[in-house]
C-alpha cells in the first residue's frame, strides 16, 4: 500500500504552529515506552506510507515514514539485501520513520555502523510547517547531509520525518555463531583481540558466562575464521540474535528497570548491583537493576559514558542522561532553529525543551 498524506500532515503542523499547540508524533507506537510520555494532540503519520524508490543495484531505498519496517525488510530480502544496522522492531507495527527518529540499532551496529550512518537524506516538516529536504540518495551528495543525520535520535523533536533514503548492503553469504565459556574479563579481552585481527565479526554478546560471536561473510572467510577461533557453533543462530535485537531474550523479561549503558568497550565490569548483558564488544551494556539513578549515572559519568533508562521506568528517573551546560545549550539552539514554538514532541527527551 502506498499513500502520500504529506499535505494533510503539513496542514496540521501549520495549525499547531499558529495556535502554539503541542503535537505528539505517532506512527506504529512500537517505541512509545522510550523517553518521557507526552500529553498533546496526536499527529498520526502511520498512513503516510509506501516504498517510493528502491534500486538494488544502487544499494539505496527511499520510503515514507509510516512504511512498516517489516515491509522494507521483506523488499530488501527479495534482492538479498539488508539494513546493516539491524534495527529492532519491538512490534509488527514498527515503521521506518520511528526507527530513524529513535536511532536504535541492533547487534551489528558496532561492526557496520549506526542507523544514522546509513541515512543518505530525508524530507521533513519542521515546527514552522515548512517542508525541508536534506541530503539525497547517493553518498556523494553531501548537501544537507549532516542535517539529515540530525533527525536520527531526535525523537521527532526537530521535525516530522516524511520520508528517508537509506543505504543498504548485500546480505552475507553465510553466518555462524560461536559460543565460548568464559568470564567477563576474558570475554572483553577476546572481543578486543579478535576485532583487531580482522575476523568477519558482525555481532558479539556476553551473558551468563557465555560469549557469543557471530561471523558473517562469504563461505571461505567464515569457515577460516571458525577454524582459528574455535568455540562451539550454536544451532539457532538467527533466532538467538533476533531475541537479543527484539529483547525477547530471557534477560529482558523483567519488571526491573533496564538501563542502556554506553561507555568505552574496554571499561572494566561496573560495580553496580544487578545483572548485565554485554553487546558491541563491551561498549553497550544492558543493566537490569534496582540500583538508584544517582549511583548508576555517577558511575557511568566518571567513565565518560552515559546511561539511558531504556524501559520499565518504575523509579520515575529521567530517561536520558543529563546534558552538560554546553551540550544543553546546543540542543536548545537546534530545537529553536527547527521548532521555535516547541510544538513537536515537546519534552520527549528532556524537561528543558
Amino acid at each position: 500500500m502506498s499513500k502520500d498524506i504529506s499535505q494533510q500532515l503539513q496542514s496540521q503542523v501549520s495549525d499547531a504552529y499558529q495556535n502554539k499547540t503541542a503535537l505528539k508524533i505517532k506512527s506504529g507506537n512500537s517505541k512509545d515506552f522510550y523517553g518521557y510520555a507526552i500529553e498533546a494532540d496526536e499527529l498520526d503519520v502511520s498512513n503516510h506510507q509506501g516504498i517510493i524508490n528502491y534500486e538494488p543495484t544502487e544499494l539505496v531505498i527511499t520510503a515514507r515514514a509510516g512504511t512498516r519496517l517489516s515491509e522494507i525488510k521483506s523488499a530488501l530480502n527479495e534482492s538479498h539485501q539488508i539494513l546493516a544496522f539491524e534495527p529492532p522492531s519491538f512490534s509488527e507495527s514498527a515503521t521506518i520513520g520511528g526507527t530513524v527518529a529513535c536511532n536504535l540499532s541492533g547487534p551489528q551496529r558496532a561492526y557496520s555502523g549506526a542507523a544514522r550512518d546509513f541515512v543518505l537524506g530525508c524530507h521533513i516538516i519542521n515546527g514552522k510547517a515548512e517542508k525541508l529536504k536534506f541530503g539525497g540518495q547517493v553518498m556523494k551528495n553531501v548537501a544537507g547531509y549532516d542535517a539529515s543525520r540530525l533527525m536520527c535520535g531526535a525523537m521527532g523533536g526537530l521535525g516530522v520525518i516524511l520520508d528517508v533514503s537509506l543505504k543498504v548492503l548485500p546480505k552475507p553469504q553465510t553466518e555462524i555463531t560461536l559460543c565460548f565459556q568464559c568470564d567477563i574479563n576474558q570475554a572483553i579481552d577476546y572481543m578486543h583481540k579478535w576485532v583487531k585481527q580482522s575476523f568477519p565479526i558482525s555481532a558479539s554478546c556476553f551473558t551468563q558466562s557465555k560469549l557469543f560471536i557471530r561471523l558473517s561473510g562469504n563461505n571461505s572467510s567464515v569457515n577460516a575464521a571458525q577454524k582459528k577461533l574455535g568455540g562451539e557453533a550454536i544451532n539457532n543462530s538467527e533466532a538467538f540474535w533476533l531475541s537479543i535485537t527484539e529483547q525477547s531474550y530471557d534477560f529482558f523479561k523483567t519488571e526491573k528497570p533496564i538501563w542502556r549503558l554506553s561507555l568505552a568497550s574496554n571499561a572494566a565490569p561496573l560495580k553496580l548491583s544487578g545483572d548485565t548483558l554485554y553487546e558491541w564488544g563491551g561498549s553497550l551494556r544492558w543493566l537490569r537493576s534496582d540500583e538508584t539513578e544517582e549511583k548508576i549515572r555517577t558511575t557511568i559519568s566518571a567513565l565518560g559514558g552515559h546511561a539511558t533508562l531504556f524501559k520499565n521506568n518504575t523509579i520515575n528517573a529521567a530517561p536520558f542522561h543529563p546534558l552538560s551546560t554546553g551540550m544543553l545549550q546546543i540542543h536548545k539552539n537546534l530545537k529553536n532553529a527547527f521548532d521555535p514554538e516547541n510544538i513537536l514532541n515537546p519534552h520527549r527527551m528532556y524537561k528543558e525543551f
